[in-house]
């Protein structure tokens, strides 16, 4: 092959290289995590086993080990409750329609009954600090959702703090609207279940 037709396949090349789609960025819009209930334990991370840095000092001993997170996430059958335990924490998300009726805050029959069963999980495990944080869909404007839900977060905690009748337990309740959705609100079914009242607290009780 010639000089000049290296040089102009060269060209070419970087050419390409020049024109090569950009990767997209990813969708950020997805769902999230309130602030405050992040996992505990993150994922290892890649690590050099002929690395010399790890070698331990004469006389040095390895830390205890550390059991990493591990979630069980059990959902009834109609969709309408959902428990999630970590090894560090225990949360119920209850939907709205079980709850409360349509754009209202005020508990219906079923709804202590609910309720009543999670404080009970709270008194087995001891806990003393319950978050009770209120959610809704994107459907409305934004300042009556974030309205609405800390007046359902309200109603649970009230009912909560009547159940338990423990003066030891400190709550946390707010009202993040439609922040942190958990399901695609382009759909109904997606905004069933984040239209929601979720409480979480420590695990003591294995």
């Amino acid at each position: 092959m010639t000089a000049s037709r290296i040089t102009l396949a060269a060209a070419a090349l970087a050419l390409a290289v020049t024109l090569a789609p950009t990767p997209a960025l990813a969708d950020d819009t997805g769902p999230s995590e309130p602030p405050g209930t992040e996992p505990s334990a993150a994922a290892p991370v890649k690590v050099d086993p002929t690395d010399p840095d790890l070698k331990l000092p004469e006389g040095a001993t390895l830390a205890e080990a550390k059991v990493l997170d591990i979630k069980s996430v059990v959902e009834d059958q109609s969709g309408d409750e959902r428990r999630e335990d970590t090894n560090a924490d225990v949360t119920f998300a209850l939907q709205a329609e079980v709850l409360f009726g349509k754009d209202s805050a005020k508990l219906g029959a079923e709804a202590k009954a609910r309720i009543a069963g999670i404080a009970e999980e709270i008194r087995k495990q001891n806990a003393t600090r319950v978050r009770v944080f209120g959610f809704t869909d994107n459907l409305g404007s934004s300042a009556h959702g974030d309205t609405l839900s800390k007046q359902r977060a309200n109603a649970v905690q009230a009912v909560l703090d009547q159940d338990l009748n423990a003066p030891s337990v400190t709550f946390d309740v707010r009202g993040y609207g439609e922040q942190y959705p958990i399901a695609d609100n382009s759909t109904e079914a997606g905004r069933k279940k984040n239209r929601r009242v979720e409480v979480s607290f420590p695990r003591t009780q294995q």
